[in-house]
Parts: C-alpha cells; structure tokens; sequence
C-alpha cells in the first residue's frame, strides 16, 4: 500500500480560530440519520483530526475515502443528513472540507438548523435555513460565516444532489441556558459545556488552552495546553472565562500524560471583569488577586486543591504555569451566583 497523504492546515478566518468546532466527535457530535453512506460512513466526517488519503487502498464497496461520501445517484433528487451538535450553540462559521474528493465532491451545500434539546429530531421537525446552497470545489475549504445563528442543537446537512464530504466542521459558541440551571449546584463553572473558554495565552505552540476545558481525562499528550520550552526569564499563562459568575471552592489540575514536560509549579489568579477587551483583560490580569498560591505539580496526575483565598465571586481566572510545560485539563468546582 503506499504512503499515506494527510491533509494540510489549512488557515482559516477568524471564527476558526475563535470559536470551538462544534461538529467534533471526541466532544460527542454524532450524525443521527442520514439518506445514504455508501461509499463511505458518516462518522469519519466529524473526525477531529485531518483527512487521510491511501492512494491504493480499496474496500467491499469500492475507493476507500476518509468523509462520508454516498452513491451515484440516477435521480432528480439530493442526500443530507442530521447532525447533532456536541453541545447546543450560537453558530459563527462552517468549514465544507472536501480533502481529496475530486471527481467525487459534493458539488454545492446547504444547512439547516432546529432546536431539539430532548431528542434527535426527524425530518417533519422545525428546521430553519441558516446557509442557502453555496457552490463547492474538490480537494478544498469553503470558509462560510454565519451571522451569529442560534442557539441549536441540530443541523441538517444537504448535498445537492450527492457526492462526499471529507470534513465538516462547525464553528460557535457552546450555550447554557443559566435561566433553567439549578444555581445551587456545585459545577465545573469552567466546562466547555457550561460556556468555559479561553481568552488569551502567553504560548500554545503544542496546543490551545481551550483543551483545558474538554470533558474528561485527556486522551494522550496532544490533549491539552502545552506551550514551548522557555528559554528566557519569567513564566507561560493563560487567561480562561468561566460560564458563569461564581464563587470557586476547589480546582482541579491535570497533567494526564505529560510525564517529561509537565510545569514544576502552577498559581492561578482570578477577577470578576464586567467589561474589557482581550487586550484591556490581559494587561489587567498582571494584577489580579490570588486565587491559589504557588503550588508544586507531578507527572501525569490529577492535582486537587481546596485551600483557596477568598476573592469572591468570580468570572475570569489566569493560569501560571511555572515556568512552561504542559497541563492536559483544568477543572474549578464551586457555584454559580446572579
């Protein structure tokens, strides 16, 4: 079999760098239903990693492809599928991925939304455009902005008429609707799910902080923040905003699988910020208070503190890492307040 050929990075605008990718399969999206999968299955479309290509490799139904891609069709009509989103959420963007399809792409997409929150809607469900048919390209991106669509929980997916999709990718922010949460529940106020997310870094050569906020344990060391090794004075950071307002009473600090490159110490600092810019909140967050002093961190453990200062209810914390390393996941347990 020969080589196989991975998809390059591809530079995207800025939703793809700003927002979480939402279509993601380790974060738990899955397609519900689709018209047909013939060629190749639905799940390979919300892989997180890049599509693959093996240029000799062949299977019972014919070219083997890395996307989900259905047949030929002799009729007048189209295949689509339904998506459920790995958390409901404000969609920004859509990346159509046709990684190597090139006589086989799907020549033009379209996408509609519902919100389902209780059950994997059908077909007769309430769903609305949020992208008209947009022509595609084989072995390309096609980048499309959404005007801030949303919340949903669900997308309908439309190839017109058929063809394959290496990679769909959907850009947004994760929604909780606090309104109907009980603000008496101890939670991780920084989870993905409860609208945890990054704001700034010092360094994220090896990975973005917002994997610190991922469900569970991380899956290998690719599966946190890891920043350079520092060759100069002073320390790596990253500033996190929690989903909600609230008062912190334990943190939890994982360094699954970072057993060589792990921090030697970590420190969090935190503030409640009513309003401010990226810029205005790193330049403020030099002065924060203390939430956590300095502590020592070991390979491939899960640390968990709850000898915190009191600073009262909080929405943003800054992670020291002490002086550079790598922290697979960051958890802050306490409660929400109004």
């Amino acid at each position: 079999m020969s080589d196989v050929q991975v998809a390059p990075i591809v530079d995207g605008p800025a939703f793809t760098r700003d927002y979480l990718n939402l279509a993601d399969a380790s974060l738990g999206a899955a397609v519900s239903w689709v018209t047909d999968e013939f060629f190749a299955p639905r799940e390979r479309m919300l892989n997180p990693e890049p599509a693959r290509f093996y240029p000799d490799k062949y299977d019972d139904h014919g070219k083997w492809m890395d996307g989900w891609e259905t047949r030929r069709r002799r009729d007048t009509g189209h295949d689509w599928c339904i998506l459920r989103l790995a958390m409901p959420g404000v969609l920004h963007g859509v990346d159509f991925d046709t990684s190597f399809f090139t006589g086989n792409f799907a020549p033009a997409a379209s996408i509609e939304a519902c919100w389902s929150p209780e059950s994997d809607p059908g077909n007769d469900a309430d769903w609305q455009e949020i992208l008209p048919a947009v022509s595609l390209a084989g072995n390309d991106h096609s980048f499309q902005a959404l005007a801030a669509s949303g919340p949903w929980t669900h997308l309908r997916l439309h190839l017109w008429p058929d063809g394959g999709m290496a990679r769909f990718r959907v850009y947004g922010q994760p929604f909780c609707d606090w309104n109907n949460r009980d603000l008496n529940q101890r939670l991780d106020l920084l989870a993905l799910a409860n609208g945890g997310d990054q704001v700034a870094w010092s360094d994220a050569h090896y990975g973005e902080p917002r994997k610190l906020l991922r469900p569970g344990r991380g899956r290998d060391m690719g599966d946190g923040w890891e920043t350079r090794r520092r060759r100069e004075p002073g320390n790596e950071w990253c500033i996190l905003k929690l989903g909600h307002k609230g008062v912190v009473d334990g943190i939890e600090i994982d360094t699954a699988h970072f057993k060589g490159n792990f921090p030697a110490r970590c420190s969090i600092q935190a503030a409640c910020v009513e309003k401010g810019t990226t810029q205005s909140i790193t330049t403020q967050s030099m002065f924060w208070e203390t939430l956590m002093d300095e502590q020592p961190l070991t390979a491939d453990a899960i640390h968990e503190f709850s000898q915190l200062k009191d600073v009262g209810p909080i929405t943003h914390i800054r992670v020291n890492s002490i002086p550079d390393g790598g922290i697979s996941r960051v958890r802050l347990w306490g409660k929400p307040v109004k």
